[in-house]
């Protein structure tokens, strides 16, 4: 069952978090310049927590149940990254120094999109399971 649809979905997760925010610029500073996931320990830690969770997620597709919870969490982390990044934005546009910001904020958005899409598989995976299981 790993080649099913969730696994492209978690794997586009797991290099989308893993790999992208340390190319493309979070946010951009006038006195620093561009700031990216690798410039700051936190944020570089919950990208590699979320593409971890994602690849631990992909290798239990045998306990359906347990990989849309680990799904679930790390959802979360993703909302709680995406908060960050919302927090932060609304303090650079109240700077007197003009500051952009970068296209990395919208990584945890797209990782929720690829959660969501990837629960819809395992909940449809699980219920015809049950409906066959129930056939016996």
């Amino acid at each position: 069952m790993i080649q099913r649809i969730q696994t492209l979905y978690l794997l586009f997760v797991a290099l989308l978090a893993g790999v992208v925010p340390f190319f493309l610029n979070l946010w951009v500073e006038t006195e620093n310049g561009e700031i990216f996931a690798k410039n700051d320990m936190l944020i570089s830690i919950a990208f590699y927590a979320i593409s971890l969770m994602a690849i631990i997620a992909i290798f239990l597709f045998k306990k359906r149940q347990n990989q849309f919870v680990l799904n679930r969490l790390n959802m979360i982390l993703n909302l709680f990254l995406l908060g960050f990044f919302v927090y932060r934005s609304l303090n650079l546009s109240g700077e007197t120094a003009v500051s952009e910001k970068g296209i990395g904020m919208l990584i945890p958005v797209f990782s929720i999109v690829f959660l969501v899409l990837a629960n819809r598989a395992i909940k449809k995976d699980e219920d015809l399971v049950k409906s066959v299981d129930r056939l016996r």
